[in-house]
């Protein structure tokens, strides 16, 4: 098995970095993919906005004619895309095009029904919505159709008066919030995140929407747990096509990292402003902190479109309640730590139950925080 392994001592002692402690990540990172614990993976930490280790290995996918995992390779990261759409409202929010505390209906009046008529964009950014799942018609084959996408989230009856509960939306936080952006600025979410975040801040392996030709690079998804047989749809060209703000986006760790350390850094990168500081902050505040969600069964820590940390997170058992980011079903996490200038992305193609899955994350997770402690 390859493992390809760049431990940069020098820029980890600039920032602060054990040593020692990055190549204790190296180590687990290499055992966890020697042990089998999913195909593949990917990983960049960064602190104070320099890369402290890159990492990758194993095989793209089980299969016979699998290739190696490099640092080019490319993964699907299920909801850790939603961050990403979640600057995409923020932006529109600060320049003015959007009022994150109006009904969505106000930019899209036909969503407006069915008890959502109150539903506002925090409430969706934060999963209180009400309108968690389905339906079960939008199958993968019509995710690229708009028209298809909007009537199903237009038809959705709420399960409860939104702002008053908390439930996950897996899929439908990022069709109503690209449906959103679509109506107040014209273009495709994947096409504003293209033109606004990806492009200029230098994300030069990410796309929601991957072009045809960039479809050998990807990583296949292995299901690992025997639960979840539609991981195989995430598999598909069709799909990764598919501009799915909640669930498609595709990129490299070093390329995910790179957006946490900007948004580290106040939104602003190599002189350039992609956020303001005050925009962040209020991205990143506690909405909902500790209710019981109804689609997840667990307490939540919800941000504005992040997850929060602390010790049930799969940022690390010791990660700061500061931190924030977001985790993608059962294979990929990346977040960010104000409090120690962290920035870590973390990808494999195997997807585990939650248990084991928070168990691998967090075990590669903790000697991150503990370098970074001394």
């Amino acid at each position: 098995m390859r493992i390809e392994v760049d431990v940069r001592e020098e820029a980890a002692r600039a920032a602060g970095v054990s040593a020692d402690g990055i190549r204790r990540v190296a180590e687990t990172f290499a055992q966890q993919l020697e042990s089998g614990l999913h195909p593949g993976a990917q990983l960049t930490v960064r602190r104070g906005g320099e890369i402290v280790l890159e990492a990758a290995g194993g095989r793209t996918s089980p299969a016979d004619d699998a290739r190696d995992v490099d640092g080019d390779t490319l993964f699907l990261v299920f909801s850790a895309t939603k961050p990403l759409t979640a600057f995409a409202i923020h932006l529109l929010a600060e320049r003015g095009q959007l009022d994150l505390d109006a009904p969505v209906a106000r930019v899209w009046p036909e969503f407006g029904q069915r008890g959502k008529e109150n539903a506002t964009v925090v409430h969706v950014l934060s999963h209180q919505g009400g309108f968690p799942i389905g339906p079960k018609w939008l199958t993968w084959d019509l995710w690229r159709d708009r028209a298809s996408v909007a009537r199903a989230m237009e038809e959705r009856t709420a399960r409860w008066e939104p702002g008053t509960d908390v439930g996950y939306h897996p899929l439908n936080y990022g069709w109503a919030l690209g449906e959103v952006v679509r109506r107040v600025d014209g273009r495709s979410l994947g096409r504003f995140l293209a033109d606004e975040l990806f492009g200029p801040l230098g994300m030069r392996d990410t796309w929601l929407g991957l072009p045809p030709e960039m479809e050998p690079r990807v990583a296949l998804h292995t299901d690992l747990s025997g639960e979840f047989p539609f991981v195989a749809d995430f598999n598909r060209p069709e799909v990764h096509a598919a501009e799915a703000g909640a669930a498609t986006g595709i990129t490299t760790t070093r390329d995910l990292s790179l957006f946490y350390s900007m948004l580290l850094a106040g939104g602003e990168w190599q002189g350039r402003r992609f956020l303001r500081r005050e925009t962040i902050e209020r991205a990143v505040r506690p909405v909902v902190d500790g209710a019981r969600d109804r689609t997840l069964e667990i307490p939540v820590r919800w941000a504005l479109g992040f997850h929060l940390g602390g010790p049930t997170s799969a940022f690390g058992r010791r990660s700061s309640p500061l931190a924030f980011g977001h985790s993608g079903h059962g294979s990929t996490t990346a977040w960010a730590d104000p409090s120690r200038d962290l920035a870590v992305a973390f990808f494999t193609n195997g997807v585990r139950g939650s248990i084991d899955n928070y168990l691998r994350m967090t075990r590669l997770c903790d000697p991150i925080l503990a370098a970074c402690d001394g």
